[in-house]
Formats: structure tokens, C-alpha cells, sequence
């Protein structure tokens, strides 16, 4: 593909439509960014795009600079449905995302790996099992370091290990990653999407392209993923907790449990490892759903041509992530845990599924279109108080206050929240931010709303109480 003298057009001024015009750039094509966002709002992004003598079109999207490109680079955090893209479509002109953009230059197989939750923590436990197997791995794609940044530095992995979201994969039309991942479905971004089944479809096109020899790793448990994978050309290897029907599967991963509570081991089914355990006892992750993402990961690894050793010593040195079911502090003997990013309700239902304690639960921020309701009948059985803020703490304590024993408290500030959750809480109980919701009424990311709460329950230590 030839992009040099190409009239090419960038859509969002975000971290990879920067990385898309540096690329673009690089290649002699003629480079326009558009975004909608003034001046000001582009903080230090507008600097670094400046120094690339590309042509900006701020502030708005000019239909004509569309209708006139030769191809368009759509950032995923632009819907690839807005009127001007629609125009240039009608007029033929191709539409990419910046991840179909990158691996039509990317000859390393790519390992891509997408569901509604536990996508970056998979990963990264995938990166380093595959580097403690002996491999070179870049890791990128939707966690910050975008494909099309490896791609211009000509890279020199063994394989690339790429987060991939469903935004991105509305704009592929010829990826083909050599091991996909698929670990759940369910609500998000309805804000976006119309309905579920679309955004289903988005996530269910990692298959899209893929044929014999290539392999899918999914979750043999969600009805959904299991409708969407019934005609796949590549091979399956499904994971499933104990008790969960595999009979139709020769090649799967089983969760095991003792006493239906504490998961000890994974037992691994394939034709290059007929029956392999992973020991899980040194495990640094918590709850049933980040057991599937081992799961997934050790399938993917051994599928990627991983071995059983590295993708043991991976799992063993894996730490987690920030802000992902995080511990934070013992404070007064109650546990604070961050969990912000947790912006949709499957990711809450999870999170208050690991604990047994009573959990004063703090909630809320910007509405995507999630429905509540589901959350009922944990709230009910797992959570003693539920503290409310943002812009969606009226709609969550509309429909969840008669589920609390102590009832709902609505916090103007994370500052506040913190406070009376702590007043709250006797020794032995959770304090648990996980707040469905995402974080753009008041923070520029889940990363910063999980910081706001650290620092507050640090504030908490200093002061001991308030």
C-alpha cells in the first residue's frame, strides 16, 4: 500500500490519529487532521501535530476535505457513522481505523484480543507469558501504544500482542489476526450503538477474516460469543469454569475449584499438550472472571507457540493492573479497594462477586447506556450502603435504593464519597469504587478517577479519620 503524494485525511486528534498522521506522514502523503475539538481542548497534542507540517482543520469536520480525500484514517474514538464520513462513503472514497491501517504494514502474526471486560489485563499476562517463552513481543493496540506506531518503526517483534476495541474493529475490512481472543459480551457503549446485537456484531468481526490454520480462543460459556462463533473457519479452543458443559470440544481449558470457592488450578486440553495444569497459588489476581482471562491468555499463549513453562512463570510474576479490582489500603481493618475501571455494569457485577464482607459501594459518573436494574440482586445480597456521585447518581439511586440495607447517599465529589463510605463503614467491611459508568462528567479518564479515590483513601491514612 502506497501512500506517498495521497491526499489523506486523519479523523481525531486523539493518541492514535497522531501516531496515524506521523505514519502518514513519514510515508510523503499529503496529511490533513480534522477535529471537532477547539484549539485549547487539544492541550499538548496540538504542539506535536503542529511540528509535523500537516495541514489542521479544527473546531469542526468540513464536509469538502472529506468528499476530496483520497482515503480517510478514522480515530476509534470518532463513530465511523457521522454525516461527513457517510458522504465520503457515498462517493467511494475508503474509510480505514487507524488498527486495519497498521497491519496492512505489520508482517509479524498478531495475537488480538477483544471483550466488553478483562481485555488489557489479558494482554499484558499474554505479553509476558509469551516473553518468558522466549519471545520478542510488542504489546500495543488499545492500551496506549498504538499498532500504527509499531508499524512506523519498521518492528522487530516475534509477534504483536494487540488490545483491540470494538470501535476499532467497525473499521477493519482485511485484519486478519493469526490468534484471536474473544473472553465476554455484554452491555456497553449503548451511548454509542444503537443496541446490544450491534455492538455484539462489532466485537464478534474478530473472526471476521480468519481461516483454517488460525485460531480462536473464546469463551465457551457466554451464549452470545458462542452464537456468534458457530460458523468460524478457525480452529476454537473455548475455556469453561467447572461444571460447565465442553462435551462437543476435544480442545478446551477447564477453570477447577475446590468446594465450588477458591480456583487452585487450570487444566489445559490441546493436541500439543493433551492434558497440561497451571498452578494458580501464586496467582496475584482476584475473582472468577479474571480466572477466565488466565484461562484465555495460557490458550492463546500455547496457541501463539508458547511454552507451558513461560506461560507458567508469566502467570506467577504478573502483578495486575491499576485501577482493576486494585487493593489500595487497611484502614481501621476496612479495605479499600479501586476498581474505576469498571465502567459498565457486567464489570460491577464481577467486582462484587469476589467479596464475601459487606461492601459500601461508591457509583457513578457518566451514563452509557446501561441498564441498573441487572444489578439488583447483588446490590441486595453483597452491598451494605451504596454511595452515588456524577451525572448518572440520581438514575442509579432511582433504581437501586431499596436495595441497600442503609440506603443511598448521593456525593458531589470523590473527596466527599470517600468520606462517607469511611463514616460508614465498621471494621471487617469493603469500600469498593466501581462505577459503571465512564468518567467523563468529571475526569478526563477512569486512570484519573481511580487516582482522585487513591489519594483520597492515602488522605484517609494520614489523617486516620476524619
Amino acid at each position: 500500500m502506497d501512500l506517498a503524494k495521497k491526499n489523506i485525511l486523519i479523523v481525531g486528534l486523539g493518541i492514535s490519529g497522531m501516531a496515524a498522521a506521523q505514519f502518514a506522514k513519514n510515508r510523503g502523503a499529503s496529511v490533513t487532521v480534522t477535529d471537532i475539538a477547539e484549539e485549547k481542548a487539544l492541550g499538548s497534542n496540538l504542539a506535536a501535530v503542529q511540528k509535523m507540517g500537516v495541514k489542521l482543520e479544527l473546531g469542526r469536520h468540513n464536509i469538502e476535505t472529506f468528499e476530496h480525500a483520497d482515503f480517510i484514517v478514522v480515530s476509534p474514538g470518532v463513530p465511523h457513522t457521522i454525516l461527513p464520513i457517510e458522504r465520503a462513503k457515498e462517493k467511494g472514497i475508503p474509510v480505514l481505523g487507524e488498527f486495519e491501517l497498521a497491519s496492512r504494514f505489520i508482517r509479524e502474526p498478531v495475537i488480538a484480543i477483544s471483550g466488553t471486560n478483562g481485555k488489557t489485563t489479558t494482554t499484558r499476562l499474554l505479553g509476558r507469558m509469551l516473553e518468558n517463552s522466549g519471545f520478542k513481543i510488542f504489546v500495543g493496540g488499545n492500551i496506549g501504544n498504538p499498532l500504527i506506531g509499531y508499524a512506523d518503526t519498521g518492528g522487530t517483534a516475534d509477534m504483536v500482542v494487540a488490545e483491540v476495541s470494538s470501535f476499532q474493529l467497525d473499521t477493519i475490512d482485511t485484519f486478519r489476526p493469526r490468534v484471536s481472543v474473544l473472553l465476554n459480551i455484554s452491555d456497553d457503549h449503548l451511548d454509542r450503538y444503537p443496541d446490544f446485537e450491534s455492538y455484539a456484531r462489532s466485537k464478534g468481526r474478530i473472526f471476521e477474516n480468519q481461516q483454517e490454520g488460525d485460531t480462536a480462543v473464546l469463551n465457551g460459556s457466554d451464549p452470545v460469543i458462542c452464537l456468534i462463533s458457530k460458523t468460524l473457519k478457525a480452529r476454537k479452543l473455548p475455556f469453561y469454569h467447572q461444571g460447565n458443559s465442553h462435551a462437543h470440544n476435544r480442545e478446551y481449558a477447564i477453570i477447577d475449584r475446590i468446594n465450588g470457592q477458591n480456583t487452585h488450578s487450570i487444566k489445559i486440553f490441546t493436541k500439543e499438550n493433551p492434558e497440561a495444569v497451571l498452578d494458580l497459588s501464586k496467582v496475584n489476581l482476584m475473582g472468577r472472571h479474571n480466572m477466565e482471562n488466565v484461562a484465555a491468555a495460557s490458550l492463546a499463549a500455547l496457541a501463539a507457540g508458547g511454552t507451558l513453562e513461560g506461560i507458567q512463570s508469566g502467570l506467577n510474576e504478573f502483578q495486575g493492573l491499576s485501577h482493576r479490582l486494585e487493593y489500595i489500603k487497611t484502614i481501621n481493618d476496612v479495605r479499600f479497594y479501586d476498581d474505576s475501571k469498571g465502567t459498565n455494569i457486567d464489570a460491577v457485577a464481577r467486582a462484587l462477586e469476589v467479596f464475601r464482607n459487606p461492601v459500601i459501594l461508591i457509583m457513578g459518573g457518566r451514563d452509557k447506556g446501561g441498564a441498573f436494574k441487572q444489578l439488583r440482586g447483588l446490590v441486595q445480597q453483597r452491598v451494605k450502603k451504596l454511595i452515588v456521585m456524577g451525572e448518572a447518581g440520581d438514575e442509579i439511586k432511582s433504581v437501586l435504593e431499596d436495595t441497600c440495607k442503609e440506603g443511598v447517599q448521593t456525593a458531589s465529589t470523590m473527596e466527599e464519597a470517600v468520606r462517607f463510605a469511611f463514616l460508614s463503614a465498621v471494621p471487617g467491611d469493603v469500600v469498593l469504587l466501581s462505577p459503571g459508568c465512564s468518567s467523563f462528567d468529571m475526569y478526563n479518564s477512569y486512570a484519573e478517577r481511580g487516582e482522585a479515590f487513591c489519594a483520597t483513601v492515602e488522605n484517609l491514612t494520614r489523617t486516620n479519620r476524619l
